[in-house]
């Protein structure tokens, strides 16, 4: 997935005259296969590549923000340089039998390591069981297919980027299955003096996905959830720029759930971001995140 993700920066900068090489760093979340809690959480999946840019190894990082820490600041020294267009923001189902969720009989084992996704799967299907399940796409496309699990939840445009969307056996809808924040962006990150890279990521930025990540993350910001915190959002931008921004908290067996949706003006992002937030906050989202172990 990093590397299709990588290799799609590099076609783009390839689009503007710009030569570069990929260069892989295996970061401790790819190689842990345990609880992420037990790392840090999501950080995991970005400290070695944001050394790499610090050193100099490096000098522009391809991540998937839904990988990217909402509740602590992007470390001194670099920034991000550019959002690219929006992927699908789904989440698809992939059975062993070819029938969908609703038709799985109980007991049927989901694999997923997702709180997010964990606790709206025991909200809307409870007689399904969830098993832990962590690694890249292809290798839960293989525990599917040698029987350790059942049901195998994968995001939309994963599958896409790595050619594996022929498998999908149904998609969720947005009320059932809310995306994480950040999800189907690829964001960019340089140091935070590097005028030139900084100046490249804005000629291959998306405003209007930029927007929906600035409001989404401050929502996240503003709740301060852990890394087992069951927290989802997304935000759409309309004909006229307007931005609506959907939050929803759940508690990890999803018996108890938030959410708010509202809009904002596409000038101020943020500030759409943290009202969703407050509004969450202000309908118990605080107590939900701190009964929940991490």
């Amino acid at each position: 997935m990093a590397l299709a993700q990588a290799e799609l920066v590099a076609g783009q900068l390839a689009g503007l005259g710009v030569d570069s090489e990929v260069v892989k760093v295996t970061t401790a979340g790819d190689r842990w296969m345990g609880d992420l809690a037990k790392l840090g959480g999501k950080g995991a999946f970005v400290k070695e590549i944001d050394h790499a840019l610090l050193v100099g190894e490096a000098d522009l990082a391809v991540h998937c923000l839904k990988d990217i820490p909402g509740d602590i600041p992007v470390p001194e020294g670099l920034a991000f340089a550019g959002y690219l267009s929006r992927d699908d923001v789904h989440d698809a189902v992939i059975t062993a039998d070819g029938a969908p969720l609703a038709e799985q009989p109980e007991g049927t084992v989901v694999g997923t390591s997702s709180v997010r996704r964990t606790a709206q799967l025991r909200l809307h299907y409870p007689h399904l069981t969830v098993k832990p399940l962590r690694g890249n796409v292809n290798t839960r496309l293989a525990r599917l297919e040698e029987g350790h699990i059942n049901v195998l939840i994968a995001a939309v445009s994963g599958l896409h980027r790595v050619g594996q969307a022929h498998r999908i056996t149904e998609t969720l809808d947005l009320e059932t299955m809310c995306p994480p924040v950040g999800a189907g962006i690829i964001t960019l990150e340089c140091r935070a003096d590097d005028t030139e890279l900084l100046d490249l990521g804005a000629r291959l930025d998306h405003p209007d996905t930029h927007r929906q990540a600035d409001a989404e993350r401050a929502m996240l910001h503003a709740l301060q959830g852990h890394c087992n915190s069951p927290i989802a959002g997304y935000a759409t931008t309309d004909r006229t720029g307007r931005l609506t921004l959907h939050g929803k908290v759940f508690s990890a067996d999803g018996a108890q759930w938030l959410d708010s949706r509202h809009w904002g003006v596409p000038e101020d992002p943020q500030a759409l971001g943290f009202f969703v937030g407050a509004d969450l906050l202000r309908q118990g989202a605080r107590a939900i995140i701190d009964a929940i172990p991490h």
